[in-house]
């Protein structure tokens, strides 16, 4: 029976491993938009970064409501969803330190400080997702 995850467990889940976000976002004809997202946690909030020329950079900026869903894809499985407002800052100082961070998590010590600034480029844009609700469970097949 699946059971809810504390605020101490679901932040200790979505920083485990290099888990992917799916972030959502909604196109100008209403449609549903959903892509894979590198990030990490600063407190409560989630960080990625964006191309600003991606269609969920054009959306977000429209539209700063979006949802990102965490999911463990092995038993006995789990999942956060976050529902909250995306915060996007255009390149700047802190650009660095965050896509560093991000490569990282997801590439590797050895590779971080490349893969950051590749990433830290004029263009690139800084989201910060605060939530506004978080369902999140775990032992969902037990």
């Amino acid at each position: 029976m699946a059971r809810p995850m504390t605020g101490d467990e679901y932040k200790r889940f979505l920083m485990e491993g290099t888990r992917t976000g799916k972030l959502a976002t909604v196109g100008a004809d209403g449609r549903p938009h959903v892509v894979p997202v590198w990030f990490v946690l600063d407190g409560d909030t989630v960080v990625f970064t964006s191309d600003g020329s991606a269609a969920k950079s054009r959306h977000m900026r429209r539209d700063q409501r979006v949802a990102l869903c965490v999911d463990e894809e092995t038993p006995p499985y789990a999942f956060v969803l976050i529902e909250g407002t995306a915060e996007i800052h255009p390149y700047g100082p802190e650009m660095l330190d965050w896509t560093t961070r991000i490569a990282r998590r997801y590439m590797g010590a050895e590779l971080a400080e490349a893969y950051g600034r590749r990433n830290a480029v004029e263009g690139e844009l800084l989201v910060r997702l605060t939530p506004a609700k978080v369902i999140a469970r775990q032992g969902i097949a037990e």
